[in-house]
């Protein structure tokens, strides 16, 4: 009688996993500095969990100091996990884009290079429509200055930074704010996008 309580406690357990993986769905946005981008995801409600890491690239398992060199193709990106029944993917791509600068084609604020450019990775042809068709309603709001750059291109394989990327602005809040207003960030934003 343990036994079968047992194994039924067991395929609950597994249905209830399950059931938690299929409400939940993945998008990756690259736009500049991974630190910047996950605070940026980790703030919006119904994300469950971010990742800083690599995509985008031609060389497996990339190291960060690879990627930033600049010969792997890789791009740094966050991998957000979110339930879409709380937050839609049109509400993570308004949270992207007000996170970034989508005019610059050489990279984001004073991280310069291909490993610093801005993309939508999309993971399928909804995500892929979702993204074009924010894309032009920005461009025909014209509300900013420019051309917007920034790629929408298929996901490809995503590889997490070294764990001392992850969650880097909470675990060296002193290091990153200084980072990230002196690479200028948050005026360049403000200048493109106005106050939050």
């Amino acid at each position: 009688m343990t036994r079968v309580i047992l194994l039924v406690l067991a395929f609950a357990g597994a249905a209830a996993a399950q059931q938690a993986s299929e409400n939940t769905a993945v998008a990756t946005f690259a736009g500049g500095c991974f630190w910047c981008v996950e605070e940026a995801f980790d703030k919006v409600e119904g994300v469950l969990s971010t990742t800083s890491g690599f995509i985008g690239g031609h060389v497996p398992n990339p190291s960060y100091e690879r990627v930033v060199r600049g010969d792997t193709g890789h791009a740094e990106a966050v991998r957000v996990e979110y339930d879409p029944s709380v937050v839609t993917y049109e509400a993570l791509l308004e949270t992207f884009w007000h996170n970034i600068d989508p005019l610059d084609a050489g990279g984001q604020f004073c991280d310069r290079g291909n490993s610093y450019r801005s993309a939508i990775f999309y993971h399928d042809e909804r995500q892929r429509e979702l993204a074009e068709r924010s894309k032009r309603e920005l461009e025909e709001r014209g509300a900013l200055p420019g051309r917007i750059v920034t790629e929408i291109v298929p996901a490809t394989e995503f590889y997490p930074a070294e764990d001392y990327h992850q969650d880097y602005y909470r675990k060296n809040p002193v290091r990153y704010n200084f980072y990230k207003f002196t690479c200028g960030r948050p005026d360049r934003l403000e200048q493109l996008w106005g106050k939050e």
